[in-house]
């Protein structure tokens, strides 16, 4: 099987209400097996909520966004896969046909909000300005040069144009998306 040597997130299922069991066996596991230059971390996403209680009082309770899953940072390798995948409570990944084949990632744009919204992603501010080159690194235009046309800091998105079939194309992309050419 192929390998993809690039850190991407992925979604691994598990059974209802075990995401924090998969989540701590998983930490144990790739301590224990070695792991840590394949597997790089394991999160739920939860974010905050206001309770309002039978009696009135207002209680602040972590909720699941996506009961069922936990997120994992890795590269796919056959031995990072496995060790994954055969976690207690683990019952497969998201994207995984079954079979043997590998998973699907996340695209940055899927993954981006949700880490945003966990307080685990900084904005970022993008270092170029109008005009200036990159090389888009994921998605269908991999490894076309464009040029910054609009930036959008607040949502963390670039529109570059793209030269295909003899004119400029606007594709619009995350920061995470390209690498800034000098």
């Amino acid at each position: 099987m192929e390998e993809n040597q690039e850190k991407r997130w992925y979604i691994a299922q598990t059974s209802a209400g075990f995401e924090n069991s998969v989540k701590t066996n998983l930490e144990r596991r790739i301590k224990s097996m070695g792991m840590e230059e394949y597997i790089f971390q394991a999160f739920i996403p939860e974010v905050l909520e206001l309770e309002v209680k039978a009696d009135g009082k207002k209680v602040e309770k972590l909720k699941k966004m996506f009961p069922s899953y936990v997120f994992v940072e890795m590269i796919v390798t056959d031995e990072s896969w496995f060790v994954v995948r055969n976690t207690p409570g683990c019952t497969g990944f998201l994207g995984s046909s079954g079979g043997g084949t590998k998973p699907v990632p996340l695209s940055s744009e899927e993954i981006t909000p949700i880490l945003k919204k966990c307080g685990k992603l900084e904005e970022v501010e993008f270092e170029g300005k109008i005009g200036d080159k990159v090389l888009i690194i994921e998605g269908p235009f991999k490894g076309q040069i464009g040029v910054v046309d609009r930036i959008d800091n607040s949502n963390q998105k670039l529109v570059v144009l793209v030269y295909l079939f003899g004119r400029n194309t606007s594709v619009e992309l995350s920061f995470f998306g390209i690498e800034l050419r000098r």
